[in-house]
């Protein structure tokens, strides 16, 4: 794992040579003037890869260090510093951040990964503070040459203006001169009230190019003297090659286009010009594997180990009150037990990368939510420093998690490109995708609950039972206690709950399979939610209570978190027109749902026709994220997440047999249909004070509001998902 380094705040700020052409303004850069000034006079330099560069013709290119997989952080990221730069948005560039650059530079972009909904939240105040930055020496620079005081200056569209004397200046104009100022200690932030840019839906950058053809993604890239390849890996995970049928083996290589087949351990490859001759090759190999201990592994017997787990105490995560005491003396109480298959990212552009090996350099181009992470794989499998590594960032047809922390297309590609001593374009098949994923894990939670004699629910206990994401990429922030190892990930829903529950325990089952967990869009409030959450009604069930009523009783705290859950709460009500009684033959249900920094809740409108269907109606989304950047591409994001929450909850489920995957394709592995979409209805409800994530928190509270939606218009509660495993079928 890479070391942060800490920068002080002059480091962090201080303007780096610049080109005669433009100043660049960037993080950790030359501090000595000496430098700074020889840079600058050197004619005709370069850009050195900083957040911001402005040319004599006032052209503004700003940096994007993050990637661009559909949610729009290519436009909402440069909105940040553009805001506070005062620049011309119409008139902004963008330029990709290199990998080797930043980290030459000592981290100088922060970080390059993309996940965990942090483009926004995580990099907001640096991006905002370079921005401001460029605008104080920029306006310094222009009062300094007419003589007058700065704080008399001001600066807007690209120009700064002295209202005494009516002079203007661009900024293009004064750009070299700004660049060989001092970058102030400190500069003031505009208070969310001045913003002109953020918060509005100015058009997304990315999104005029898609509609011709024009970006590249990984399964586009094609470079000189290329070599495709197709990989077949062991189909019992762990397993390796045992052998190939020397008859097959002959045959392939003299197939048209193949030039070589290499035997690699756990997979195998086949080489060649062209990458359906290759994947036809690999079609055509006999393969023997060696599966080892796991071929008799299955999705039952995964299930049952999970639910013994679940079922005996397990490793304490957090403890409030006396749980046990209040429970066995309740007058009512409630115990549940609720599944979550694997789930597969399952994105259109199945995993690639190419890859080149020459001269002590490694050159990648990629479709990766994580430089860093790729550019760590591709050092590891060549051998070399990951300042001899150099990554090209190619947009991302769908990430979801499966192309951040595990990078293991990378490192194949690599593999291969030493072997074959050319660039080689690797690309897996639907069904090395879908099959080789690392899947959201499969989960058992045993739920119980207490009510007193009122109706209160005042005890609580969730005991889930789920293998560890961060075993592999993050072991230091795994948790030992005296009842054995915990992931953090495990109880989250339970441990860090808003409600006000008196007693309450979470506790974590550490399960261990063969079977590759990763992470998957929303993590464990993927899941999670679902076991609170429809809990919860059906204890408010028992006490004759309305679903949005108990809950917001129990979110009456004066604390932040409690006022922030309530109001979205509320939001998410007023928009479903919650105290209106709906139409006959229709339902809804309710959830809450706190994740990666925003506060969302979610209602879920289903009608039951007289066949016995379902129809999913509308599913209305409220999200608190304190502060939206672009607001378009936020509600984008509800709307991504409603028809992929969906498509998990009604279809998703990988299956073990034998000890491999059985779904292939998305013929076995289903997608949400348009004609089944429902009406989506997003409210963004910025409270302000902080910055949350987009990407995931909608997820959170929709399969549960879904799912207590059934549960009012049938009165069964499905506690093992699919619904489509479940019985329940849908319009």
């Amino acid at each position: 794992m890479m070391k942060h380094h800490t920068l002080s705040r002059r480091e962090f700020l201080q303007s780096g040579a610049a080109a005669t052409a433009g100043l660049a303004v960037g993080f950790h850069l030359p501090t000595s003037q000496a430098q700074v000034a020889k840079s600058a006079s050197m004619a005709g330099s370069a850009e050195i890869n900083a957040w911001i560069h402005i040319t004599p013709d006032n052209r503004v290119i700003l940096k994007f260090a993050r990637s661009e997989m559909g949610q729009g952080a290519s436009t909402a990221l440069p909105m940040l510093i553009a805001e506070e730069l005062e620049c011309d948005w119409s008139k902004v560039e963008l330029s990709e951040a290199m990998y080797s650059e930043h980290i030459k530079r000592n981290r100088l972009y922060v970080t390059t990964a993309t996940g965990g909904s942090r483009g926004t939240r995580d990099s907001q105040s640096y991006l905002r503070t370079a921005g401001a930055t460029a605008r104080v020496m920029l306006i310094e620079a222009a009062a300094k040459q007419w003589g007058v005081a700065a704080g008399e200056c001001s600066a807007a569209n690209s120009m700064i203006t002295h209202a005494a004397s009516g002079r203007s200046a661009t900024f293009g104009s004064v750009a070299v001169a700004a660049s060989q100022l001092k970058a102030p200690e400190k500069v003031a932030l505009k208070e969310p009230k001045q913003w002109k840019l953020l918060g509005t839906a100015p058009p997304r950058v990315d999104i005029p190019d898609k509609v011709i053809g024009k970006p590249m993604y990984g399964i586009d890239v094609v470079r000189p003297n290329m070599v495709h390849a197709a990989i077949a890996q062991c189909p019992v995970f762990r397993g390796k090659l045992k052998s190939i049928d020397a008859t097959s083996l002959a045959a392939v290589k003299k197939m048209k286009g193949v030039s070589d087949v290499l035997e690699m351990g756990e997979y195998v490859a086949v080489i060649g010009n062209n990458w359906w001759r290759c994947h036809q090759g690999i079609k055509a190999l006999k393969l023997e594997w060696d599966v080892g201990a796991n071929g008799n592994v299955s999705s039952a017997s995964i299930k049952k180990y999970l639910q013994d787990g679940a079922s005996k105490p397990a490793g304490v995560a957090k403890t409030v009150g006396d749980f046990d005491t209040v429970y066995a003396a309740a007058p009512i109480i409630h115990e549940a037990e609720y599944y979550a298959p694997y789930l597969d990212h399952a994105p259109l552009e199945p995993m690639n990368c190419t890859a080149e090996v020459k001269d002590g350099m490694v050159t990648i181009w990629v479709p990766t939510q994580s430089a860093e992470g790729s550019a760590a794989a591709a050092a590891r499998a060549a051998g070399v420093a990951p300042d001899k590594v150099e990554v090209f960032r190619q947009q991302l047809g769908g990430g979801f998690g499966r192309r951040g922390g595990f990078q293991d297309f990378t490192r194949q590609a690599v593999e291969l490109a030493m072997k074959v001593g050319k660039p080689v374009k690797l690309l897996w098949s639907r069904e090395e995708d879908i099959q080789h994923g690392h899947y959201r894990p499969a989960t058992v939670a045993r739920v119980q609950g207490a009510l007193d004699k009122d109706g209160k629910l005042v005890a609580l206990m969730g005991r889930v039972a789920v293998q560890s994401i961060l075993e592999r990429v993050r072991p230091e922030a795994l948790k030992k206690t005296p009842q054995g190892t915990l992931d953090p990930q495990g109880t989250v829903s339970f441990d860090d709950s808003a409600y006000a529950i008196a007693n309450l325990r979470a506790e974590h089952f550490y399960a261990t399979t063969h079977v590759p967990v990763g992470f998957w869009r929303a993590v464990a409030h993927a899941q999670n939610p679902v076991f609170r959450e429809c809990f919860l009604d059906e204890i408010a069930a028992k006490a004759k209570r309305d679903p949005y009523a108990f809950r917001r009783e129990m979110l009456m705290g004066t604390d932040d978190t409690s006022r922030r859950e309530r109001g979205i709460l509320d939001a998410v009500a007023k928009a479903a027109d919650w105290s209106k009684p709906l139409p006959i033959n229709q339902f809804r249900g309710i959830a809450l749902q706190d994740s990666y920094g925003s506060h969302a809740a979610s209602v879920v409108e289903i009608e039951k026709r007289a066949d016995g269907k379902l129809k999913i109606k509308r599913v209305i989304i409220a999200v608190d994220p304190g502060h939206v950047a672009h607001a378009d591409a936020a509600r984008a994001q509800i709307e991504g997440c409603v028809i992929y929450g969906l498509t998990a909850a009604l279809y998703g489920e990988i299956t073990i047999k034998d000890g491999r995957v059985e779904q292939s394709n998305f013929n076995d592995y289903r997608m949400m249909k348009i004609g089944e979409t429902p009406e989506v209805v997003a409210v963004l409800a910025p409270s302000g004070g902080f910055w949350g994530g987009m990407g995931e928190p909608p997820m959170a509270p929709l399969a549960p509001a879904l799912l207590n939606a059934i549960f009012a218009a049938t009165g069964v509660m499905h506690r093992s998902l699919p619904l489509s495993r479940e019985g329940v079928t849908f319009a």
